[in-house]
């Protein structure tokens, strides 16, 4: 295990730095007035003004949506695991090429594992803005996103235009892709062969749990939610657990990685020993990067309801579901 020579990074909810312009829909009507935040990694925005608030590699990355209502994420696909709970609000999570192979509707604390190679979007169905938090699979987050071929063809019809490099440029804003350069293939009528039509059995059943679900699993100890003996049963790249009042503990632990702390309910005292001991106090909507090998704790900080997703890297690749093996 390696010796910590550092503290955690925290990202509070309040001072993330949204991007309005990060994809290729950001001035398709349904979906221009979303909001995109890196917090962890690179993610796969496609636009140079996206903020990076942590650029250590964790070997995932860590990003968040925030929408208001009637609000939507048009029809794409990643090639590694793309992970969401609720934060806040109430979310509409959709797939199929047309967004219409199945549905499902989630609320704070609920997580969902979207298979990989699927077309997926979502939408705040609630009467306030919302905020959804996501954990993408790999340091390079996949390379990217694949983006239906319908959404492409709308985006250049309000002037936004991907680049092959994956690259946006705002044609209505004077832009031009440079000499040599192509647009983004959109995908032929073969290659959508490729991007299966899943149930509802198989995106709701094998990837979305409950939060009151999980709490009851979390009695004594955190409960793994998405992990090889998880609840969820993937090997994306990471863990996913949930830690509850009663399943957390004062005694310090470290990770030979770094991993990250996201409370979704109460307040959470994290402390940390090392060269440089301390604490802090993390909110709904923060995020905590603990640095590897560093001895830390985290536990409620006050009464009332609390819990938190914990995220880790592990040595499996970031690729395929497993529910594609299943």
């Amino acid at each position: 295990m390696t010796r910590a020579a550092s503290t955690p990074e925290i990202v509070r909810y309040g001072e993330l730095k949204p991007c309005k312009t990060a994809f290729i829909d950001a001035h398709t009507p349904g979906s221009n007035l979303k909001e995109n935040f890196t917090i962890i990694g690179g993610g796969v925005s496609e636009s140079a003004d996206q903020h990076v608030h942590i650029t250590t590699p964790h070997g995932f990355n860590i990003g968040a949506a925030g929408q208001p209502p009637k609000c939507r994420n048009s029809l794409h696909s990643h090639r590694t695991a793309e992970v969401f709970f609720v934060l806040s609000g109430r979310w509409r999570f959709f797939w199929g090429r047309r967004g219409d192979a199945g549905e499902v509707v989630l609320e704070p604390g609920d997580i969902i594992n979207i298979p990989t190679g699927i077309f997926r979007g979502f939408e705040n169905i609630g009467t306030d803005y919302g905020m959804i938090m996501a954990v993408l699979g790999g340091d390079d987050a996949g390379g990217g996103v694949i983006w239906a071929p319908q959404v492409i063809e709308d985006a250049a019809d309000h002037g936004l235009v991907l680049a092959e490099t994956g690259k946006l440029y705002d044609t209505k804003a004077g832009q031009a892709l440079p000499d040599g350069v192509a647009p983004m293939p959109v995908l032929t009528e073969a290659q959508m062969a490729d991007y299966p039509e899943l149930s509802p059995m198989q995106v709701v059943g094998w990837g979305v749990r409950r939060y009151w679900d999980m709490v009851a699993l979390a009695q004594g100890a955190p409960v793994t939610v998405i992990g090889e003996t998880g609840i969820i049963r993937d090997r994306p790249g990471f863990e996913v657990a949930l830690m509850t009042r009663s399943s957390a503990s004062m005694d310090h632990h470290a990770h030979d990685r770094p991993s990250v702390l996201m409370p979704v309910r109460g307040h959470w005292r994290v402390e940390w020993a090392g060269d440089a001991p301390g604490d802090a106090s993390l909110a709904p909507g923060d995020t905590a990067s603990i640095p590897a090998g560093l001895p830390h704790a985290a536990y409620p900080s006050m009464e009332g309801e609390a819990a938190l997703y914990h995220i880790v890297g592990t040595d499996d690749p970031a690729g395929p579901s497993a529910l594609w093996s299943a």
